[in-house]
């Protein structure tokens, strides 16, 4: 058992200008940021981006600013819009919430990523320098992850990341007139120094053929260390 005898309360976490080689985190700021997000992020179009989570889908950037600044006043989300590091186009958000500074823990949540951005190199990246903020920055002891039980696409993206599956709360949630289980998932501080290197090392250009294709998947790399 770990001795906390002398454990410290940590800083909320906001990684505000946090780089990598492909994207860039930026702390919100609404409502000027809502309308960066809402072309791609926003209207009937991008609907299902919404669909296992609890807020959205927003019908115009107002509606986006509002909802997302309630949920920072009255929730504590410190939300982070994920950046393309050349351009600074928007291409995405994610939040830092169930904030608990006192026990250095928080959770990654109300990830919505465009299509431009799903399924990418720099999506894998925004998650790492995520992460990253959180042990090495802040020193938390525990990065959760939450989510509908019926997202099988969400919980393959945990085990992915090197999220450890903890268990299913049944009816945990009334969401948008429906039953939520939720799935959890954590990384702890123990962890990180393994999972951190397989990022690293799947992030590496080196890990990448001229095609753009992964040489080794994440999972191969956290396996060999």
């Amino acid at each position: 058992m770990n001795d906390l005898r002398n454990w410290t309360p940590r800083r909320t976490p906001g990684a505000d200008g946090a780089a990598g080689r492909l994207v860039r985190l930026d702390m919100a700021r609404w409502p000027e940021d809502a309308a960066a997000l809402f072309p791609v992020l926003g209207g009937p179009e991008n609907a299902e981006l919404w669909r296992y989570i609890y807020i959205g889908p927003m019908e115009n950037p107002n509606a986006l600013a509002a909802v997302m600044t309630q949920m920072r006043e009255t929730e504590g989300w410190r939300t982070q819009v994920l950046r393309d590091r050349e351009t600074g186009a928007a291409l995405g958000m994610a939040s830092y919430m169930r904030n608990r500074p006192a026990h250095g823990s928080t959770e990654v949540g109300c990830i919505v990523f465009s299509r431009a951005l799903q399924r990418t190199r720099a999506a894998t990246e925004a998650m790492y320098l995520m992460a990253r903020h959180v042990f090495d920055d802040l020193g938390y002891r525990r990065y959760e992850w939450k989510c509908h039980d019926a997202n099988d696409a969400s919980k393959r993206a945990a085990e992915r990341l090197g999220f450890q599956f903890e268990g299913v709360f049944r009816q945990d949630m009334v969401m948008k007139g429906e039953n939520r289980d939720t799935a959890w998932f954590s990384i702890i501080d123990a962890e990180w120094p393994r999972v951190k290197a397989a990022f690293e090392a799947w992030l590496d250009p080196g890990n990448f053929d001229a095609d753009g294709r992964q040489r080794r998947s994440l999972a191969e790399i956290r396996a060999a260390l």
